[in-house]
C-alpha cells in the first residue's frame, strides 16, 4: 500500500510539471513564430514600398532625364535644320513639330531634375551629381537659346551653328555622362536592395519552417503524452492547436516564398527589361539627332557619322561592321536569330531584352521593334545617299518629314513598337508589386490569428487535465 501511495504521489507531482513544461514550450515557440512572422511581414511590406515608391521611380526618372536631354538636343538641331534662312524656305510641319517637342523635352527635364533632387537626399555623391546637372543644364539652355535667336536673323546661321556646337559638346561631355551615372547608380542601388531583400526573405523562410517543425513536434509530443497518461486517444484542444499551427506555418511560408517570387519577377523579369529599353530609347533619340546634326553641320559630318554608327552598335551590336556594311549584316544576323533564338551573332540593348523574354506577347513585340529598327536603318542610308548625290534639300525633307514612308514616320513607328515592349514589362512590374503587397496583406493577418488561436487552444485543451491535480 505504501509503495502504491508513493507512486500515486509521484504521478501527481511529475505529470502536471511535464504538462506545464510542454505548455510553456508550446507557448514560447508559438510566440516566437508570431514575432518572426509579424516582423517578416512588416519587412516585406517595407520592401514593396521601397521598390514601388523609391527604387524604381528614381531609376526611371534618371532614364527619363537621359532620354529628354537627347530629345531636347535633337529637336534643337531639327529647329535649326528646318528653319531655312531666318524662316525663308522653312519646312513648316517639321519646324512646328520640332518646336513643340523641344518645349516638351525641356519641361520633362525640369520635372526629372526635381524628382532626382528629392531622391538623391542622403547620398552626397548623387546630390552633387544632380546639382552639377542642374547648373550645366542652365548653361546648355542659354547656349541653345542664343543659337535659336541667332538663327532667327538673316545671315545668322554661322553664329547659330557655333552656339549649337558648344551646346551639344556640353551635352556630350557633361550632361549625358552625368545622367548615365545616375541611371547606373540608381539601378545598382535598386539591385543591391533587391539582393538583400531576397536573401532576407530566404533566411526568414528557413527560420519559419524550422520553428514550425519544432512547434509541431512539441504539440505532437504533448498529444502523445496526454494519450499515454490519461488513456485518451486525442485531446481536441491540442489537436485543433496543431492544425492551427500547421496552417499558420503554411501561410507564413507561402507569404515569404510568394513575396520572393513576385520580387524576382518585378526586378529580374520586368524591371531589367524596362531599364534596357529605356536606355535603348535614349540611344535611339540620340542616334536620330546625329542624323539631323549630320545634315546641319557639314564640318562635323564625319564625327556625326561615326557617332551614329557607335549608337547603332549600342542598340544592335555587330562585330566589325562599318556604316556601309551594317545594314546587310543586320539583315543576315536577324534572319539567323529568327530561325534560332540561341544565335549569338549580335549584342547590345536589343539582345539584352531578347534574352530576357518572359511574358506573353513580349517576344513578338520585341521582334517587331527590331523589324522597325531595320527599316529606320535603311532610311538612314537613303539620307546619306541623297546628300552624296547633291540632293541636300531632298535629304533634309526625307529625314525630317512626317508623311508616311519618310524617316521620321518610320522612327515614330520604331519608337511606338519599342514602347509596346516596355509597356508589357511595366505592366508586369506593376502587377508583381500589387500582388506582392496583396500577398502580405492577405496572409499575414491569417497567420497571426491562427498562431494566437493555437496558443489559446493549447491552454484550453490542457486546462481540464491540469485541473485534475489541483
Amino acid at each position: 500500500m505504501a509503495a502504491r501511495a508513493a507512486l500515486r504521489r509521484r504521478f501527481r507531482a511529475t505529470v502536471p510539471a511535464r504538462l506545464r513544461l510542454l505548455r510553456a514550450a508550446t507557448v514560447l515557440l508559438t510566440a516566437a513564430l508570431v514575432v518572426l512572422v509579424l516582423l517578416a511581414g512588416l519587412a516585406a511590406r517595407g520592401t514593396w514600398s521601397g521598390v514601388a515608391d523609391r527604387d524604381a521611380p528614381r531609376t526611371t526618372s534618371a532614364a527619363d532625364l537621359d532620354l529628354a536631354l537627347n530629345d531636347m538636343d535633337a529637336q534643337a538641331a531639327n529647329i535649326l535644320l528646318s528653319n531655312g534662312d531666318a524662316g525663308k524656305g522653312r519646312l513648316q510641319t517639321p519646324y512646328t513639330k520640332a518646336v513643340g517637342f523641344y518645349g516638351d523635352a525641356r519641361r520633362e527635364i525640369g520635372h526629372d531634375l526635381r524628382a532626382l533632387a528629392v531622391a538623391a537626399q542622403g547620398s552626397r555623391a548623387d546630390e552633387k551629381t544632380v546639382e552639377s546637372l542642374t547648373d550645366d543644364f542652365a548653361e546648355y539652355q542659354e547656349l541653345i537659346g542664343r543659337a535659336l535667336e541667332n538663327d532667327g536673323h538673316r545671315g545668322g546661321r554661322p553664329a547659330a551653328l557655333a552656339d549649337y556646337r558648344r551646346a551639344t559638346d556640353l551635352l556630350r561631355t557633361r550632361l549625358l555622362p552625368a545622367a548615365g551615372t545616375l541611371v547606373s547608380a540608381n539601378d545598382a542601388a535598386f539591385d543591391a536592395e533587391y539582393s538583400s531583400a531576397r536573401s532576407t526573405l530566404s533566411a526568414q523562410l528557413a527560420a519559419v519552417l524550422a520553428l514550425g517543425v519544432l512547434l509541431t513536434a512539441v504539440l505532437g509530443v504533448l498529444q502523445w503524452y496526454l494519450a499515454r497518461r490519461f488513456r485518451r486517444v486525442l485531446n481536441p484542444g491540442v489537436l485543433a492547436a496543431t492544425v492551427c499551427a500547421l496552417l499558420a506555418v503554411i501561410l507564413g511560408s507561402q507569404m515569404l516564398s510568394a513575396s520572393a517570387d513576385h520580387l524576382r519577377v518585378a526586378r529580374r523579369d520586368a524591371f531589367d527589361s524596362v531599364v534596357a529599353l529605356s536606355r535603348a530609347r535614349a540611344v535611339a533619340y540620340d542616334a536620330n539627332a546625329d542624323e539631323s546634326r549630320y545634315l546641319l553641320d557639314p564640318q562635323r559630318r564625319t564625327r556625326y557619322e561615326e557617332s551614329f554608327l557607335a549608337k547603332s552598335q549600342q542598340l544592335y551590336g555587330l562585330r566589325g561592321a562599318t556604316l556601309s556594311t551594317y545594314g546587310s549584316q543586320l539583315a543576315t544576323t536577324w534572319r539567323a536569330y529568327r530561325a534560332d533564338h540561341h544565335d549569338l551573332r549580335f549584342t547590345g540593348e536589343f539582345r539584352r531584352e531578347l534574352d530576357n523574354i518572359t511574358f506573353p506577347g513580349e517576344r513578338a513585340a520585341a521582334e517587331r521593334t527590331v523589324d522597325a529598327y531595320a527599316v529606320y536603318q535603311r532610311d538612314d542610308r537613303r539620307i546619306r545617299a541623297l546628300l552624296a548625290s547633291g540632293e541636300e534639300r531632298e535629304a533634309v525633307e526625307f529625314c525630317m518629314g512626317w508623311a508616311p514612308g519618310t524617316s521620321n514616320a518610320h522612327f515614330g513607328a520604331w519608337m511606338a513598337a519599342l514602347d509596346k515592349v516596355a509597356d508589357i514589362n511595366r505592366a508586369h512590374f506593376t502587377s508583381s508589386v500589387r500582388h506582392g503587397r496583396a500577398t502580405v496583406d492577405d496572409l499575414l493577418p491569417w497567420a497571426e490569428g491562427l498562431l494566437t488561436a493555437a496558443v489559446l487552444l493549447t491552454l484550453l485543451g490542457l486546462r481540464p487535465r491540469l485541473a485534475e491535480f489541483d
